[in-house]
């Protein structure tokens, strides 16, 4: 790492997690970190102090601007940087982003986006970002996905966000996993659930039969219990397909186009999986790449005003 060449800190700081690029005046990164210290860990009080204590061990002196997205910006945040309202278009975002408070740094937070109908009201925030990021790149989607624990579909007018759905797909697979009368019978964790059998077969079976979901789950359990398996992965294959399937189909009714699947590591694996089961049209593309790209290009406009 070159502290010296650093002339701006990237940061996407989210609910679970922080991660922060330091880049030199060409966008070539510096320095890299990432830390379980995301919004359920933080009180508003506490992001500048942690901000600090990680900079200042690597040496990133206080005039060294630095630029945020996700949950940083949220009520619950750091300090609030309102949503903007769709249709919106993404390059006009930095010129949105609201300046913090702080002791002496100059800190940016970007904005989200609101879908402001009474059918439909949807939220997004550091999404934007990644979307941002893919407008930037040659090959361009009119719908993307983005999966996490609130999995965004998108839909896209060049640079400008008409509309997005938001599935909470990753929180419910993590509640009933936690926190519910099947958690017994899930017991067993495992990052490679898409390779197993029961995945496909779980992905095929929600999407014959959208409106059976809770019935499907509550499969897992009594299966378990009248037709136990010695293979302790099995019922959270089944959930994990049972999950995914339910939302990918819901979205295959009325998307033909080919999508952009903006993810990284094993939510790419799973909805990869889960697209080619269903014959869904998709190509990959490295959400962290596109976070980078997106904050850089944001940063520039704002420190080049």
């Amino acid at each position: 790492m070159s502290a010296e060449e650093i002339s701006q800190v990237l940061i996407d700081w989210g609910t679970s997690s922080f991660r922060f690029w330091g880049v030199d005046q060409k966008g070539m990164v510096q320095a890299e970190h990432i830390a379980q210290l995301g919004m359920q860990k933080l009180k508003p009080s506490d992001y500048e102090n942690t901000l600090e204590k990680i900079l200042s061990k690597l040496g990133i002196k206080t005039h060294i601007p630095v630029l945020i997205c996700g949950m940083a910006g949220a009520a619950q945040g750091w300090q609030e940087a309102q949503y903007i309202d769709l249709p919106a278009g993404l390059d006009d975002m930095p010129s949105k982003a609201v300046k913090v408070k702080t002791k002496g740094r100059d800190v940016r937070i970007l904005p989200g986006l609101a879908q402001r109908q009474e059918t439909s009201p949807d939220v997004m925030r550091g999404e934007e970002t990644l979307l941002l990021g893919a407008i930037l790149t040659e090959q361009k989607y009119q719908t993307y996905c983005i999966p996490g624990t609130h999995s965004k579909w998108v839909s896209m007018n060049e640079t400008i966000v008409e509309k997005f759905q938001t599935y909470m797909t990753g929180e419910l697979f993590n509640l009933l996993v936690d926190c519910s009368t099947l958690s017994y019978f899930l017991k067993q964790k495992s990052e490679n659930l898409h390779n197993h059998p029961e995945f496909q077969e779980a992905v095929l079976e929600a999407s014959a039969n959208p409106k059976s979901l809770s019935h499907l789950i509550f499969s897992i359990r009594s299966g378990s219990m009248l037709f136990p398996k010695e293979d302790a992965h099995a019922a959270l294959a089944r959930l994990s397909g049972l999950l995914i399937g339910d939302e990918l189909s819901n979205i295959k009714k009325h998307e033909t186009r080919k999508v952009g699947l903006i993810a990284k590591g094993v939510l790419s694996d799973s909805y990869s999986k889960a697209m080619k089961t269903l014959g869904m049209e998709f190509e990959y593309i490295d959400s962290h790449e596109l976070a980078l790209s997106g904050l850089h290009f944001a940063a520039k406009k704002i420190w080049s005003r």
